[in-house]
């Protein structure tokens, strides 16, 4: 291990502790009151029968906690939780966990305080979550990693700012918005990840053309069919147009599996320029086409899964309920297959654009040496 790897190692060390110390005690920097359970006890229970004879448990938990900020600071509060043993709606909480609670004000004045639970403190274990996953990515990624999670940064950021003024700004176009961010996360993404050189250029314009063609095509063809076929229910609680929001999705939903076909391709054909610097255009062009048509499957059933993986509660809540099939398809999965249909034809477009636009590159740099 190098002086400068020890330096590095050591300030994520340094960090992470930090991090998981500050975490453990930052209960004074919430508005909220925050309680840490100290001790459990189930008073009662009952079995609930539902329309489709499943029986669901009903339990009534009283709950002791200590209060860990606030003006009551120290003191204990009595709280009850009613849970499931379905869990759906509701959970049990064990000693250790920490709640955001909302005292009664009538309990102040009678000396023994009680309230009632409004939420749970999670942020210790999306700390943890987010620590494995930077962690992980340093691992395999190392400096390719890092910058990864520089891109992650920048486009959540990003991301949040565009809403932030679509959300203020009515007169202001998502169309548009989303387009420049779609731009945006190409470039940044692209150029942290590969640098700046002709294979980072060539997937650049391969991506911003195949996303391109790809919503024109699916614009134009919910145009030209008024959108039939389309369920826009899921979106009802909207008050802004649906066909918007919904193309608007569409833009950023696509982004990622075409960008990831435009990268492959272009690495892969200028990686075999670099080994060979004498190989034929058309053998170049013969490989991408090959690696093209291996990945174009698999991304496609992956966008597939992907959308309609968000769908499965919905789906299983309308089942439940004695929905028909068909309906049931139609309601919860009109959209997800739109999308992904919407992101597959923009894989398929993007590759032979990616063969071409890198093997043009190729032909640039192979022309200046």
């Amino acid at each position: 291990m190098t002086y400068k790897q020890l330096i590095i190692y050591t300030l994520i060390g340094l960090f992470i502790a930090g991090s998981v110390l500050f975490v453990n005690h930052n209960s004074s920097f919430y508005k909220r009151t925050v309680a840490q359970v100290v001790d459990t006890k189930v008073e009662d229970s009952n079995q609930v029968k539902d329309v489709h004879d499943n029986k669901d448990q009903v339990f009534k938990q009283s709950i002791t906690a200590e209060i860990k900020n606030g003006k009551e600071k120290g003191k204990e509060v009595h709280l009850t939780n009613k849970y499931s043993s379905s869990g759906a709606y509701d959970q049990e909480y064990r000693v250790g966990n920490e709640l955001f609670i909302s005292i009664d004000n009538k309990s102040k004045e009678k000396g023994q305080l009680t309230g009632s639970i409004t939420d749970v403190k999670r942020d210790k274990y999306v700390l943890l979550v987010g620590w494995i996953f930077i962690l992980t990515l340093l691992i395999v990624g190392k400096k390719r990693g890092f910058f990864s999670m520089i891109s992650l940064a920048v486009n959540v950021s990003l991301i949040s700012i565009a809403l932030d003024v679509y959300v203020n700004h009515s007169d202001t176009s998502l169309l548009w918005i989303c387009s420049i961010l779609v731009v945006l996360f190409t470039i940044i993404s692209l150029l942290l990840l590969n640098g700046f050189n002709e294979m980072t250029y060539a997937a650049i314009a391969a991506t911003l053309l195949g996303i391109l063609l790809s919503l024109s095509i699916t614009y134009g063809t919910i145009k030209l069919t008024d959108g039939s076929g389309l369920r826009y229910e899921e979106m009802q609680f909207l008050t802004r147009p649906y066909e918007v929001v919904f193309m608007a999705g569409l833009f950023i939903g696509s982004l990622g599996a075409v960008m990831d076909v435009a990268i492959t391709i272009a690495s892969s054909i200028f990686g075999l320029y670099e080994k060979n610097r004498n190989v034929s255009i058309k053998a170049l062009r013969k490989s991408g086409m090959d690696i093209g048509k291996d990945v174009m499957g698999t991304l496609t059933n992956i966008l597939f899964f992907v959308y309609v993986s968000g769908s499965i509660p919905s789906m299983i809540l309308y089942l439940k309920n004695a929905s028909a099939l068909g309906f049931t398809l139609s309601m919860n999965l009109s959209l997800e297959f739109a999308r992904a249909l919407a992101g597959g034809i923009g894989i398929v477009l993007t590759i032979p654009i990616a063969v071409y636009t890198s093997v043009l590159f190729v032909n640039r740099k192979r022309n200046r040496l």
